[in-house]
């Protein structure tokens, strides 16, 4: 009987021991799952996702500069941030882009800085109608301002008086330019020369076919609507210095100096002084901060992509991403800037 009862004692001990054992290893094990499912969620956190959204990108013509880099933007967010359907539209380039985004008909718009300034404030020619939703991104690269002739004799800014003068998209941040250039010459827009609003291909094709005798354009080097005039016809660059562009930058703070170097076209063999604004990014303040976050994070984590569109491309770098920022930045890009 003591035999049996020691036996039957034994039994209990170790069945305790067992199942008391078992009930503290599963807290650990709990706690691996919990620690792996962390991991898990944090890896695809990482993972830009979105549920079938729509970004649309405002460039420019198609002889400028904006459209092909914006392909390459609209191309590295489709293959890099899921869920996105981004596509990039030709259009009459910065101040239509900026009424276009007004409108909600884009996401996202290249402009040149000045004309973002002019459009937040309310000034120029969005005087009275001030967009102060409009948001940065990132400024990208200069964009020089280019007086273009075939006429050797146009050697300054008043010698296009009297002349036909291609002055860009009606509306577009060139015409401002152009206005800003002649009124800085002491000329008058309407009078002294005869503006004629064209885009950069028409422009190329005026000054090919001498239905014009200079043309204005802003835009990266080389310009590919230059370019295609260069191949053909030696082209001439008539600087912006002196008088002109002290007063110029006398009256806007957006205007800095800029060299274009000798060769950058057929013809041009000398260095021209001229001055340049910055092209840039902008956004609505209503658009998704996340996806804010990673339109901006993917083109600068992509950047030989960039460059492949475009020799600016190579202009386009995060420590250069918020020179001459003119406006608010977007909280999504200010978070990727941030970023250690």
């Amino acid at each position: 009987m003591k035999k049996a009862m020691s036996l039957l004692l034994v039994l209990i001990l170790m069945f305790t021991l067992v199942t008391g054992c078992t009930s503290n290893e599963e807290p650990a094990t709990t706690e691996a799952t919990t620690a792996v499912a962390g991991e898990t969620t944090a890896a695809m956190s990482e993972d830009p996702s979105f549920d079938n959204v729509f970004v649309n990108i405002g460039t420019g013509g198609t002889a400028g500069t904006y459209f092909p880099l914006g392909g390459a933007f609209a191309e590295i967010w489709n293959t890099h941030i899921k869920g996105i359907n981004a596509t990039a539209q030709s259009t009459g380039a910065s101040v239509a882009n900026i009424n276009l985004l007004i409108d909600g008909e884009v996401e996202v718009v290249i402009v040149q800085n000045d004309t973002a300034l002019y459009a937040h404030d309310g000034v120029m020619m969005f005087d009275g109608k001030p967009f102060e939703k409009l948001r940065g991104l990132a400024t990208l690269y200069s964009e020089p301002l280019q007086i273009v002739t075939t006429d050797p004799n146009i050697k300054t800014v008043a010698d296009l008086k009297g002349k036909k003068v291609a002055v860009g998209a009606i509306g577009s941040g060139v015409e401002a330019n152009a206005r800003q250039i002649i009124a800085a010459a002491g000329m008058d827009f309407e009078k002294d020369i005869d503006p004629k609003f064209l885009s950069f291909a028409e422009a190329s094709s005026g000054l090919k076919d001498k239905q014009v005798d200079a043309a204005f354009l802003t835009a990266g080097i080389p310009t590919a609507a230059i370019q295609d005039l260069s191949a053909q016809n030696d082209v001439y660059i008539v600087a912006i210095e002196g008088n002109v562009a002290a007063t110029l930058k006398d009256n806007y703070k957006f205007f800095t100096d800029y060299t274009i170097p000798a060769n950058t076209y057929k013809g041009q063999t000398e260095d021209v002084a001229s001055l340049t604004v910055k092209s840039m990014l902008c956004v609505s303040a209503d658009l998704d901060e996340e996806l804010a976050y990673q339109l901006t994070k993917q083109i600068y984590e992509n950047l030989d992509r960039v460059v492949l569109a475009h020799n600016v491309g190579k202009y386009i770098t995060k420590e250069t991403a918020l020179d001459a920022m003119p406006i608010p930045l977007h909280p999504g890009a200010e978070r990727y800037f941030n970023e250690k």
